[in-house]
This record gives structure tokens, sequence and C-alpha cells, in this order.
């Protein structure tokens, strides 16, 4: 059963999306176990650069199945939409498969996400992106959900739409006093989706349990970060489905020996975006330069993101939570210049030192305790270093310093978002 399941580390946006495009190549079949389209993975291949929002970013090697699995939500609408534009630029969608059971992501919900968003202020306010994922997963867990496989009997579709989008337009003439909506437009659009995709849609769980129990290699893919899972992260500023590898199981519908290796994605310092504790948080003239460096601006919404330095102890709770075999750090050459680097090795909480990050803590009783490691050299084509001996000793440091303090790997070295700048430091991902 060989098998990799690849995760983020923090609080998402960590340069998945780069590494799944780097490792989809060696992999017969991607599946993308939870998210929906709040989530974008971005990939450079030479010149041009694709995001990706629910679509498997394997779908660039032919050959590869692509798997949107049964713990997903999905725009039908939207994803219509990229399967669309990536047919013209002449990919092959025949190995697109999406399951019959993943829920499917309504105009209401983006209604909803938005008023209750709009209803919060200050520090209330998640940061949601409004893409209606949360209330989503919300109707899916009150079992008043649609699925995608549900659209294809009209008449029982109607039905249920209808039945749905009754209670929902009270809740948003009377609750939030916005306008409602209309059904047969969602109708009609969502039958219009349904049957640009049908093509695709099959029982996911079927297909990737033959594959493994065909000894066939298969790349599981999160979205998001360890730290926004809705369980184990910094709830309530957190996503609406289970972003570590756990998830793998449920949102794959294999057994929970099939995760397999699980490899976790870490940036060279943290970032996170919308609302929400973030210890190591940078406030100044240090934190812009990280984000312009970094080119720290999200996938699917363009918001700036937060910028802060590496955060220990919220890494090694990320690695004890995921079970992370290897680590990729990404982002190396984004500290370049910076003169001495800082390091959170350790929190002090009320006057306790405490190693391990323990997300219940109130944010205003945690105090970073710093290292400092010396500073990258700029001027250095970090991407073009072809191993890990090309890399300036202070960047080495900065690697061995990681593993030293987390006690796992670091596999892999991301110099850059190019496909071929990732320095694999372990030659054989299946092993």
């Amino acid at each position: 059963m060989p098998s990799v399941t690849i995760v983020g580390l923090q609080w998402g946006d960590e340069g998945k999306g780069k590494v799944l495009d780097a490792f989809a190549g060696e992999a017969d079949v991607v599946v993308r176990f939870q998210g929906g389209g709040n989530a974008g993975h971005t990939v450079v291949v030479g010149d041009t650069k694709h995001v990706f929002h629910v679509v498997p970013t394997g779908i660039l090697y032919p050959g590869v199945t692509c798997v949107i699995g049964n713990g997903c939500v999905v725009d039908v609408v939207a994803l219509q939409e990229e399967v669309s534009a990536l047919a013209e630029r002449g990919i092959d969608l025949s190995r697109l498969k999406l399951s019959s059971r993943a829920h499917v992501v309504f105009p209401y919900h983006r209604e909803l996400d938005e008023a209750r968003e709009s209803a919060r202020s200050g520090a209330s306010r998640i940061g949601t992106t409004k893409r209606g994922i949360g209330p989503c997963y919300a109707d899916k867990a009150s079992r008043v959900g649609i699925r995608v496989g549900d659209l294809r009997d009209p008449a029982t579709f109607s039905a249920r739409l209808r039945r749905v989008l009754d209670e929902k337009n009270a809740i948003l003439t009377q609750l939030y006093r916005r306008r409602a909506l209309e059904f047969t437009p969602i109708y009609e659009r969502c039958l219009e989706a349904w049957e640009a995709l049908r093509p695709f849609v099959v029982d996911t769980s079927e297909l990737v349990n033959e594959a493994l129990e065909a000894g066939r290699r298969v790349l599981f893919e999160g979205a998001q970060g360890i730290m926004l899972d809705v369980d184990h992260g910094t709830y309530p500023y957190v996503t609406s489905s289970h972003a570590s590898s756990a998830g793998v199981s449920a949102g794959a519908g294999v057994p929970p020996a099939a995760t397999g290796k699980v490899i976790g994605v870490s940036k060279a310092y943290t970032t996170r975006v919308g609302s929400g504790p973030f210890p190591t948080e940078l406030e100044d003239e240090a934190g812009d330069r990280l984000r312009e460096f970094g080119r720290e601006f999200g996938a699917t919404t363009g918001r700036p993101r937060r910028c802060g330095w590496l955060d220990l102890p919220q890494l090694r709770y990320a690695v004890r939570t995921t079970g992370a075999d290897a680590i990729v750090l990404t982002k190396l050459d984004a500290l370049a210049g910076f003169g001495a680097l800082r390091v959170a090795t350790a929190y002090a909480v009320d006057g306790e030192r405490r190693r391990v990050h323990c997300p219940d803590d109130p944010p205003a009783r945690i105090r970073p305790i710093y290292e400092e490691l010396p500073g990258l050299p700029e001027g250095v084509d970090y991407a073009g270093a072809e191993c890990f001996e090309d890399l300036p000793p202070e960047a080495r440091e900065v690697v061995s310093f990681v593993e030293r303090e987390l006690g796992v790997p670091v596999a892999y070295v991301s110099t850059g978002p190019q496909r071929r700048a990732l320095i694999r430091r372990e030659p054989q991902l299946f092993a």
C-alpha cells in the first residue's frame, strides 16, 4: 500500500501547492480529501503560473488520476469554470474524478457566510473567505446538505433545494435583513454545471481503495494547515474540516492505515490569514519585508498574510498531532538579507516555560522565547542549488537547527516557487 500524505504544519499557505506539484509526477493517483474553494494552491511551471482551487495539482501530469474526495465541499459552478479554464490550456481532464458524496456549496451558503462575518465586529471576526465553506459543512453535519450525486435526479434535487432554500431565505431575510434568493436561477445553473461535470462523478472511495489494493502510488493532499483544523486548530479561528492527516480516512473513504508516510510542509517563518492568535507575529518593518519578499498574498482571495518568525512550539504541536515523518521547509530564500534571524524555541505562559504550543492558551498569556541564528546572505542563487551542500552555511544551519529542535528530518528544502527549486535529501518519495 504505497501512499504518502501531504499536510500543512502551520496556518495554511505553507507552499503545499508547489510541493504537491513537485511530488505529483511520482504518483499514480492524487486525492484531495478535505476543504473547498477557500483554499488555493499556486504552482509555477516554467513561466506559467497555475492557481488551483479544488482540482488537485496533479492534473498537470499526464497519466495521473486526480480525485476530489467525499470530504471536500464543492461549488459545482465554480468547479465547472475551473475545469473549463484548464481545458482551454490544453490540459486533459478525463483523469479528473469527483465524489458523488461530496457536498455542494450553494449561493445561500455564501450569503450566510458573508452575513455572519459582517455581523461580527473586531476580534470576534473569524476572517472567513466568504466562500460559503463553513455553512456548507454545517449543513452536512445538520443532515440537510445536498450532495453532488443528488443532482442526478432533477425532481429529487428540486424538492430538496426548495425545502432548504425556504429555510435559508427565512434566516437571511428575518435575521440578517438581506434579500431572499430565487430558486430558479440556482436550480437551473446547478443543473447546467451538473451536465458538464457528470462525466467526472464516480464512487471515489471505491476507486482509491482499488488503487491502493493494486499497489498503485497514492498521494493524499490536504488543504489549509493543522492550526486551522476544526478540532485541533486555534478554534474558533479555524476552517470547518479536518486539515490534519487524520482527515484522510474519512475524507477519502479509506482505512486509517492508508495514510502512509506523512510529510508536513512548513515555511522557514510563519504566516496566517484572517483573525486569530499568532504568537510570533511581526507588526513592523520586518513583517512588511517578509510579506514582500515571500509574496505573501492569498492565492484565492489576494489578501495580505500576517507574517512572523518561525514558531517551534507551534511546529512541535503540529508534528505531534499530524504524526509527520518528515518535513518540507519552504521559503528559505525569503529570509535572505534579514541580518540575524529570530526563532521562537519556547513560550513563557504565566511564568512557566513551555516547549509545545497549546491551542487553548489565551494569546495574551503567551510570550515567545527567542533564539537568534545568523542571517542568510543576499545575492545567492538559492533556487539554483541542486543539493543541500550548495546552500550557504547559514541556510544549512537553519535547516539543521529545525531538525534538532523538532526531532524530525527536514527531508526537502524548497528554495523558490518553481517546480525544480526543491532540494531532495531523501530521493525516494514512495519508499
